[in-house]
């Protein structure tokens, strides 16, 4: 299996990518920007404890009444009983609770799978993400970093490869090798990407994915998405909750 373990920082796509470059001693960064770890970015922010769940497997209700825990639900069954979706513009006005169980189908996903730190980047918090995985001992040979852009699907359940994820992981890694860390040639393949964009802004907006989500009526969480590098907390999974972990000093 192809692992990139000659260098500090990786790159990789999907839940199969994850597992190939994700270490137990080291920091996996998922990032799914339209919209699960842009969804945790806000809900983290306001003081939430998210648990990921795979939305594949059964048992979402269950898992959440033994986290004592609400449910999110998917953005078009969310009513005045369940605010709480995957929507991050509806997060951002939905009550407080203290903890919630966010099921999505790739972020969460390959955040509950993976073994060592697992992150939640987004474009809201790249920079904060790459200071706090270095502050904390990752980005070596020994304590790699993994940045995985989690991707959407087509309709036969394939791995569609998202642009907007191809550039949230990218200004992750592009902080990495500013800061002097060793990218693997996929990493830098990714980094470089993320420099020659030039709108970035336009080209999240005009995506597939971000199409789709207008057609469906959430425009809105596109715009939350492209709130580039406007929180400095960075979601970490702890005990499979990702809570809100300030930055190190």
């Amino acid at each position: 299996m192809l692992r990139q373990q000659a260098s500090d920082v990786r790159f990789e796509w999907g839940p199969s990518g994850a597992q190939a470059v994700a270490t137990p001693r080291g920091c996996t960064v998922v990032v799914d920007v339209l919209s699960f770890t842009t969804a945790v970015s806000v809900a983290v922010g306001k003081g939430i404890s998210v648990l990921p769940y795979d939305l594949a497997q059964p048992g979402a209700e269950q898992f959440a009444r033994d986290n004592d825990a609400q449910l999110g639900v998917r953005r078009r069954e969310a009513s005045p009983s369940r605010p709480w979706s995957l929507s991050p513009s509806a997060l951002r006005s939905a009550p407080f609770t203290p903890r919630l169980v966010l099921p999505s189908p790739n972020g969460a996903a390959i955040s509950a799978s993976v073994e060592g730190t697992v992150v939640a980047g987004c474009l809201r918090n790249a920079r904060a993400v790459a200071a706090w995985a270095l502050e904390n001992g990752y980005g070596t040979s020994t304590a790699p970093i993994s940045v995985v852009a989690a991707g959407e699907r087509w309709p036969d359940g394939t791995l569609r490869p998202a642009v907007e994820d191809a550039i949230g992981a990218g200004s992750v890694l592009d902080h990495l090798a500013r800061a002097g860390c060793q990218l693997s040639p996929e990493a830098q393949a990714i980094a470089g990407l993320f420099r020659s964009s030039g709108d970035i802004v336009g080209i999240v907006r005009a995506c597939g994915t971000a199409l789709e989500l207008d057609a469906m009526g959430f425009p809105q969480d596109v715009e939350v998405a492209l709130e580039i590098e406007a929180e400095e907390i960075v979601p970490v999974l702890q005990n499979s909750v990702f809570g809100p972990t300030p930055r190190a000093s």
